[in-house]
């Protein structure tokens, strides 16, 4: 599937104060976009504005994918998010949270499929587990399952590695590895050792 991303004049405000304003560049298919910058400088607003959760308060921001164009408040089908802040619920097992997720985006997911998820970040054989269980590392091993239910040829990552060990750090190699053959990937990061996934740069705020 061919996939691109296109960004033109992208600017960002939170009353007088600019974020950033003026970033355009353009991701194709194989390529990750690495946002990096200091605490305050807008990545994650960055991230936000490409997944349609705020607005941009000048520019686009547009995707190219399956012979049609998609603003990010429309693209959901097609992009995958992990970030921080993306509320998980502790009471279920990790089994039943990624059906919730799917019966959300209105998929039908079967055991094989939500196993085969599990295995992929680091988790196969836990899918019973209550969510109160997990660590704070297999947690956010759980939100990458969850943005890859539907197979998104977008990946946005905020934060990529934040709270995970070495293993799960190497589970978000093998995600951005196969998400590079698949689509595109756009990480937001203050960490200098996720700079390596870079094919391009973006450096917001003070270099």
């Amino acid at each position: 599937m061919e996939i691109s991303l296109t960004v033109e004049e992208l600017a960002a405000s939170y009353g007088a104060r600019t974020v950033f304003a003026g970033v355009s560049l353009q991701v194709r298919r194989g390529e990750v976009l690495v946002v990096s910058g200091s605490n305050g400088s807008g990545k994650s607003t960055f991230l936000r504005l490409l997944a349609g959760l705020q607005q941009p308060s000048a520019g686009i921001a547009v995707y190219a994918c399956a012979g049609r164009a998609w603003a990010p408040r429309e693209a959901g089908p097609i992009i995958g998010w992990v970030a921080p802040d993306l509320a998980l619920y502790r009471e279920l097992t990790a089994r039943e949270n990624l059906r919730f997720f799917a019966d959300v985006r209105r998929l039908s997911l079967g055991d094989t499929e939500i196993d085969d998820l599990l295995v992929q970040v680091g988790l196969g054989g836990r899918g019973n587990d209550r969510l109160s269980a997990y660590s704070s590392g297999m947690a956010y091993r759980l939100r990458y399952a969850y943005a890859l239910i539907h197979r998104p040829p977008v990946l946005l990552l905020d934060e990529p590695t934040v709270t995970l060990d070495t293993r799960g750090a190497e589970v978000v190699d093998q995600v951005i590895a196969r998400q590079r053959r698949e689509g595109i990937v756009v990480v937001a990061t203050n960490d200098p050792r996720e700079l390596r996934y870079a094919d391009l740069l973006l450096q917001l705020g003070s270099p």
